[in-house]
């Protein structure tokens, strides 16, 4: 048996009803009536109601967990249904968080659901994790991973972690008592726009229910105190060959976080580091960018600058811009001799992100008249030629 970390209360009855409704449960003898009782008790965090809390969340309540609170602040795209199962196609525009409790409440009507319409911040973030006995983190981005990894070490909180990426997801049991935290693992964030993003690298749509659902059984394990939760084992999933792999860690006695002498002492941001949240957004233009109409008026007039795509291929299938080069990121530093350094060249991706890192790197090396597309095809898209589908 595990350690229990749900919190020591008075355990409520349970109805006929639920008797019924966790029979299955009550028939285990690793939960029973008391476990169920327990779980009716506990109150678990999901950080983000999208790909990896959608099954979580709709697993707990089926579960019973007896309150659910949820910490988002989008609404909901037609990008997100393709694994968000928690939504459907009437939500989309819609609050995740109104989707999510009407959701869960018509499953489980015996959960409550403690909606947290905002992002999770430096300023919230120890008090809405305290407020809980177990944190499942399903953020999407290295700002809030890290914020929450080092608010629960500092509020003493279990962190079921899950991550995805294309076919790859990963889980593990982070900022338990003797357990190591996501810092041992990683201890500072990437550079920005090492890592690309979901929106950017795609993620298979079963791939969060896979992950979801493991966090889920962390989750229940660490409630219940039952069988041999993540702690100090990271698994790693890979769904194109259908195998598991697990590495073990260690808690580094050198964390900066959770180690002997730590010094983060206090929560701060984390944006500095890595890449901020909301990858799907387009970048916002400055002096120097090019935006898309600014590109139209100079292809209508004949006049167009040089223009390469730094999309992939599977991406420059869905869409592209007419009279546009294709030069993979990856590719363009080996390929920068194909182009004079003296002339204007701007430079496209799916929202402007990768397509600025590309022009910092063409400006270091003597391409000064390199110019980012503002927005990238998505404002293409929106402003020029609404036909084309988006990503």
């Amino acid at each position: 048996m595990g350690r229990c970390y749900s919190r020591h209360v008075a355990l409520p009855d349970l109805t006929h009803a639920e008797f019924e409704r966790y029979s299955r449960h009550l028939t285990l003898p690793e939960v029973g009536v008391d476990g169920q009782r327990t779980l009716k008790a506990a109150r678990v965090l999901l950080i983000g109601a999208g790909g990896l809390g959608s099954p979580a969340a709709l697993y707990l309540a089926a579960a019973g967990v007896g309150t659910l609170g949820i910490v988002d602040f989008d609404a909901v795209e037609a990008s997100n249904l393709q694994r968000q199962i928690l939504h459907a196609t009437a939500d989309v525009g819609r609050s995740k968080i109104a989707s999510a409790r009407a959701r869960i409440e018509a499953m489980n009507p015996g959960v409550r659901v403690e909606a947290h319409e905002t992002a999770l911040t430096v300023e919230n973030a120890r008090a809405l994790i305290e407020a809980y006995d177990v944190i499942l983190d399903g953020t999407d981005n290295f700002p809030t991973r890290y914020l929450v990894n080092d608010a629960c070490v500092m509020a003493e909180r279990p962190n079921a972690y899950g991550s995805i990426f294309r076919f790859e997801g990963q889980a593990s049991v982070f900022a338990t008592k003797d357990g190591p935290c996501y810092r041992c693992l990683h201890p500072q964030p990437p550079p920005p726009g090492l890592v690309p993003s979901c929106a950017e690298g795609g993620v298979l749509g079963v791939l969060p229910g896979v992950i979801g659902t493991i966090q889920a059984t962390e989750a229940i394990k660490l409630i219940l105190g039952i069988g041999e939760p993540l702690i100090g084992r990271f698994l790693i999933y890979d769904a194109l060959r259908m195998r598991f792999r697990e590495i073990r860690l260690r808690k580094d006695p050198d964390c900066p976080v959770c180690g002997i002498n730590p010094t983060i002492r206090e929560l701060r941001e984390c944006e500095a580091y890595c890449t901020p949240a909301r990858p799907e957004a387009p970048v916002t233009a400055d002096a120097t960018d090019m935006t898309v109409t600014q590109l139209k008026a100079r292809q209508d007039q004949g006049t167009a600058p040089t223009v390469i795509d730094v999309r992939e291929p599977y991406e420059v299938a869905i869409c592209r811009i007419p009279g546009t080069a294709f030069i993979p990121l990856a590719q363009l530093p080996g390929r920068l001799g194909e182009f004079n350094p003296s002339d204007e060249i701007v430079v496209s991706c799916r929202s402007g992100a990768r397509s600025a890192r590309a022009v910092a790197m063409m400006q270091a090396r003597g391409f000064s008249r390199a110019r980012n597309l503002a927005g990238g095809i998505l404002a293409w898209i929106d402003q020029i030629d609404p036909s084309q589908p988006k990503y």
